[in-house]
């Protein structure tokens, strides 16, 4: 048997290769629409790619299984709860398939999605989806009701965890992904450590698994719905080239120019208008997906072509199909001015200015500045600056700065006097900050 695991780092998304060398044939389960590492993996192991398996449709990130079937004819298979609009040949639970003398054994898993399953590979190894990730275990909330999901979720733990404690286990997302909130970096595990370790699997009660499970405070991004249905639709092939785009597309009516450079970089100098996502950062797709909206017409600022097609991988990856193109040379000569901690202080100290906090509420309840507004980076292009817009310049803060960048480029982009602190956050401020504790909170 020939194994290979496949992460996305920037959405923390993991797909598979099962190939039996004698055979020359691969299954790929859960691909992700940039199809091209798999068909080299295959013509490295002199492998066809006969089959994907798809452990669910999923919601945040568009599937290569389109382009693997239109472009070189493979079988797609998924649980027939999913109802795609596609063709594909229907998974039931403990149904066995094989590839050469590779077993790959169905377990029908729902919680995260109805239609969920995890594969066990010849009963050594199992490919748990989007139900049992290394540390934690699948959101509930995506397709159902959050109580419902997690019923069945906890079930399916169970029958998961009742597999040999040596299986080793393989997720299909790693830290990095919304789909869990303490996933671990590690990309595998085994089901005896997990069951030792994993959080979600310290419930012998379902009622409390449910409660918790069922609470789940995650961001859902916006493009859910979408890739959703694509993913459940009819095949999506390749992609169109990216093009060069004449400087004169960043000034259209209706374009919005998604600067992927750096913050330095956007700081320094960029075009009137444009919102910076660098693709350099954590999370560029989800980010850019957060402030984005899948209908609008794109046009990418960066620093190179290389730069450029690496970005529009992440935004096709979650549903943004169609740019306009992307530019590189191009009057950029608006400046963001960005500010220092020390700075702020005196500003705060001269009532000057308002302190926008982009930070989620968690983080903002551990420790925040007196006075500060509170609006998530990814709400304010959705939700508008009526509520945070008093008349005077706006600081925008995070951790590190790399929100706070996005969240001032929105400001300014809807013309609101805004600066980032973009080298460091709230844990380098050093005047005072209040907690705030919830109602049924711990500690």
């Amino acid at each position: 048997m020939v194994f290979r695991q496949f992460v996305d780092d920037d959405l923390g998304c993991a797909s598979y290769l099962i190939g039996d060398s004698g055979a020359g044939e691969a299954f790929v389960v859960d691909p992700a629409y940039a199809i091209e590492p798999y068909l080299e993996a295959a013509a490295e192991e002199g492998f066809r790619i006969t089959r994907v398996l798809e452990t669910h449709t999923h919601a945040d990130h568009v599937s290569g299984h389109g382009r693997l079937a239109l472009e070189h004819g493979v079988t797609v298979s998924i649980h027939p709860l999913a109802a795609p609009e596609y063709p594909f040949a229907p998974l039931e639970d403990g149904q066995v398939l094989h590839v050469g003398t590779v077993s790959i054994r169905i377990v029908h898993t729902p919680g995260h999605r109805p239609e969920h399953c995890a594969f066990v590979v010849d009963e050594r190894l199992v490919l748990t989806g989007d139900s049992l990730f290394v540390g934690d275990a699948a959101r509930p909330d995506l397709a159902v009701d959050a109580r419902e999901g997690a019923q069945e979720l906890f079930h399916s733990l169970q029958r998961l965890t009742a597999l040999h404690d040596g299986v080793e286990m393989f997720p299909g997302h790693v830290a990095g992904s919304l789909c869990g909130a303490a996933m671990s970096p590690q990309r595998s595990s085994t089901i005896g450590d997990e069951k030792r370790t994993n959080v979600a699997l310290a419930f012998a009660d379902m009622d409390e698994f449910v409660g918790t499970s069922a609470a789940v405070s995650t961001p859902r991004p916006p493009t859910t719905a979408r890739v959703v249905q694509l993913n459940r639709g009819p095949f999506v092939g390749a992609p169109a080239p990216l093009r060069t785009s004449p400087a004169t597309d960043c000034c259209k009516e209706g374009v919005t120019v998604l600067d992927v450079r750096s913050a330095d970089a956007h700081a320094a100098g960029h075009v009137h208008g444009a919102i910076n996502v660098p693709v350099c950062g954590n999370s560029f797709a989800t980010r850019a997906g957060f402030v984005l909206d899948p209908d609008e017409r794109i046009v990418l600022h960066a620093s190179s072509r290389e730069e450029a097609e690496r970005a529009a991988r992440g935004l096709r990856s979650t549903g943004f199909l169609e740019l306009d193109g992307y530019v590189v040379d191009v009057d950029a000569t608006e400046a963001a001015n960005p500010i220092t901690i020390d700075e702020l202080a005196r500003l705060l100290d001269n009532d000057a200015v308002t302190v926008v906090d982009v930070r989620e509420k968690d983080e903002r309840d551990a420790g925040f500045i007196p006075g500060s507004v509170h609006m998530p980076y990814r709400l304010l292009r959705a939700c508008g600056v009526d509520g945070i817009a008093n008349g005077k310049p706006i600081v925008t803060i995070c951790e590190s700065g790399a929100r706070a960048g996005i969240a001032a480029s929105v400001l300014v982009a809807a013309g609101i006097d805004a600066r980032p602190v973009l080298n460091g956050g709230i844990d380098d401020w050093r005047g005072e900050t209040v907690e705030f504790r919830r109602c049924g909170s711990s500690g």
